[in-house]
């Protein structure tokens, strides 16, 4: 996903949201609203991402304001179709602990982001984050991810495989049912990882690099919108963010 979208994903939500118990909704109207009123409380995340989507390996989103360009029968169109599933290695907001927490994107960028405008996103939780946590990462996400999207809905799932190692990582949703990204390691010049480095990532101000590792497969099952792609952009990588880094007006001081 995106160098433009240097603002990224929820803080402007622009859409229906469903399947989420009303606490959430009620947050998420929150970070919809632009996070007016009282700044929030302290936070914390550092998250790891199995990330793939539809573009030739590197992904060129990271440093232009349109994906690349499908050739189709006869047509052509620019889009992004990503899946990319993330858990928390440590993380807080206020006394909640995020750590080992696990949720999933679903979506398409569109045809042109170079303002903002993204097509559609599902954020997926697991089913084993407390209403707390889900609640907390809603109003964080706004945060690391602070787009304008056509359509954007939540639901609760399983993310039941979650795994990587060098040469490897795999994460499924539901079994595979509804999504699964299965990645390979990019061989270079040596046996070790090749990183890209010093390129931003959405909304964070911190990353570790990106783990060049195209994808075996990446596909989303779910109704009209269903998509899969094989040897196509993947990565893994570590971002981390904090209340901190927000901007002076919208930071928790401590007393």
């Amino acid at each position: 996903m995106h160098y433009e979208i240097r603002r990224i994903l929820l803080r402007n939500w622009g859409c229906s949201m469903h399947k989420i118990a009303l606490p959430l909704v009620l947050a998420l109207l929150t970070v919809s609203a632009g996070h007016s009123g009282e700044p929030s409380v302290d936070w914390a995340i550092n998250a790891t991402a199995i990330e793939a989507c539809s573009c030739p390996h590197f992904c060129m989103c990271y440093f232009n304001s349109h994906p690349a360009a499908h050739h189709e029968n006869g047509k052509t169109e620019h889009f992004c179709k990503f899946n990319n599933a993330y858990k928390v290695n440590r993380g807080h907001y206020g006394d909640v602990n995020l750590a080992g927490a696990k949720f999933w994107l679903s979506g398409d960028l569109g045809e042109d982001f170079s303002k903002g405008q993204m097509d559609w996103a599902l954020a997926t939780f697991d089913k084993e984050t407390t209403a707390e946590q889900r609640q907390a990462l809603g109003d964080i996400l706004g945060h690391v991810f602070p787009v304008k999207w056509k359509s954007f809905e939540t639901a609760v799932g399983a993310i039941d495989t979650w795994t990587f190692d060098k040469d490897h990582a795999h994460a499924t949703l539901d079994g595979g049912k509804k999504a699964e990204i299965k990645l390979t390691r990019f061989q270079g010049m040596t046996d070790e990882p090749a990183v890209l480095k010093n390129v931003k990532y959405w909304g964070a101000p911190r990353n570790d690099g990106f783990v060049m590792m195209p994808n075996e497969i990446e596909t989303y099952k779910e109704g009209n919108k269903a998509y899969e792609f094989k040897g196509t952009n993947g990565f893994m990588l570590t971002f981390d963010m904090t209340s901190n880094d927000l901007p002076i007006s919208e930071q928790v001081h401590a007393k």
